[in-house]
């Protein structure tokens, strides 16, 4: 799902300082639907110290069919976890290792996000603002009308990138554990803290 390229071009814009360059680094992503058709890709310029995005106007781009589509990180069933980001997602499969990922690349690309015929159970790994809000909402309308059960996954701090960056694995790992459903705690999903 995710490749580097070394000089990625990039397009200045109107926003960006004069004498922007034209390529950095990227992490690219391949944006999928359930059947692992690539549907499009993402881009997210770094820079290069490696720690940050790119000090640019725009440091994440997409293109083609993203609406409905994720990033995706094993093969969904009757489970599955989704979060806006590409950097929530892989937080979380720090701890969960085992549990099907999709990162839907925004907020109004979460709340549109298709299901798989077969999924019963949805986590949304939700971010602590008003779009984030919005998506639930959003979410639960439509999960209630799909017969899935909805779940949320909720963070301390802004995301759980943040939680992760922030207090580490095991403080991630306890606080997710916490919010899943009582079939997943049981041993259905794996939980792996990671200890360094």
């Amino acid at each position: 799902a995710l490749r580097f390229h070394p000089r990625c071009y990039y397009r200045p814009n109107d926003d960006d300082f004069p004498g922007t360059p034209g390529a950095f680094a990227a992490l690219i992503a391949s944006v999928t639907d359930d059947h692992a058709v690539q549907t499009g890709t993402h881009r997210t310029w770094l820079d290069p110290s490696g720690s940050m995005k790119a000090a640019v106007a725009s440091p994440r781009r997409a293109m083609g069919n993203i609406l409905g589509n994720a990033v995706r990180f094993g093969q969904a069933q009757d489970v599955m976890a989704a979060g806006e980001g590409i950097e929530t997602v892989l937080s979380l499969r720090e701890v969960l290792p085992t549990l099907p990922l999709a990162a839907a690349t925004s907020s109004s690309h979460l709340a549109a996000i298709l299901f798989p015929p077969t999924l019963r159970r949805l986590y949304v790994a939700r971010d602590r603002d008003a779009a984030g809000d919005a998506a639930y909402a959003i979410l639960t309308e439509r999960t209630q009308l799909a017969g899935i059960e909805l779940f949320p996954l909720m963070p301390a701090l802004g995301d759980f990138n943040d939680d992760l960056r922030q207090h580490g694995s095991l403080v991630l790992a306890g606080r997710v554990v916490d919010q899943l459903h009582d079939a997943d705690r049981a041993g259905r999903l794996r939980l792996h803290v990671r200890i360094d």
